[in-house]
């Protein structure tokens, strides 16, 4: 009978909880390399589509540069609200700059100076910079030209695990974290019904291990159709 072990479904975001593929290689590899206070390269800008690991990067790099006990004090990310006033603060005295969803950053003039100061002050002093959004550096609609311009002096990369490739290694890697067997035909069924963000990969297989959990069963094709259905009927299927 397959063993059920109750682990948290979400792994702390780390380079090791990471999962590799061809369309995320040499992002994992910029953001070690920017993760290395030893490496003299200071600044990253991470870009591709919603739900391709760019926030568990940039969460990893945090880890790595900044006090276990005050990682989350550079970073941010730019769904928050926050002033030009708040921004500035947020990152005083921080030892990195890491910004998440640029590509969500107000069109204000106020916001657009204060990122570029603040910038110019990381840099310049050999500080860390990593920013991220869905969109490359001159796509980004309320940067600062001069920061865009910046931006492609450094290391740049896109992040894309949309491919099925991908998709497979993902779901492969939470399955293992669970110590849960998942059947090959289970994974053609969730790569098919699930839509592409990786997001909505873990929300499904999270559905279907939490069903099978509760009614101790292990993970078949047929379970993981009534897991769908149980999240159609909901309004929640992904």
């Amino acid at each position: 009978m397959q063993q059920i072990f109750d682990f948290p479904m979400k792994s702390a975001y780390g380079f090791d909880s990471f999962v590799a593929c061809d369309g995320n290689a040499a992002a994992l590899q910029f953001a070690r390399r920017i993760a290395d206070p030893s490496d003299a390269e200071n600044l990253l800008y991470l870009h591709g589509p919603s739900g391709s690991g760019k926030t568990h990067l940039l969460q990893s790099i945090a880890r790595s540069l900044c006090p276990a006990t005050a990682d989350s004090a550079c970073y941010l990310t730019c769904r928050d609200s926050f002033s030009a006033r708040e921004l500035v603060g947020r990152f005083c005295g921080a030892s990195a700059l890491v910004v998440d969803d640029l590509h969500l950053l107000p069109d204000e003039a106020a916001l657009r100076a204060a990122l570029w100061q603040l910038f110019n002050d990381f840099y310049s002093s050999g500080r860390k910079v990593v920013l991220a959004g869905l969109l490359p550096p001159r796509e980004l609609p309320h940067l600062d030209d001069h920061l865009v311009s910046r931006l492609l002096w450094g290391l740049v990369a896109r992040v894309d695990a949309t491919d099925d490739h991908s998709r497979r290694m993902i779901l492969k890697k939470i399955a293992d974290d669970r110590q849960v067997r998942v059947p090959d035909d289970v994974v053609d069924y969730i790569l098919m019904t699930a839509s592409r963000e990786v997001g909505a990969l873990i929300a499904a297989f999270e559905a279907l291990f939490r069903l099978s959990m509760s009614e101790q069963r292990r993970i078949t094709l047929p379970l993981a159709r009534r897991s769908r259905e149980l999240m159609q009927s909901r309004g929640v299927a992904p």
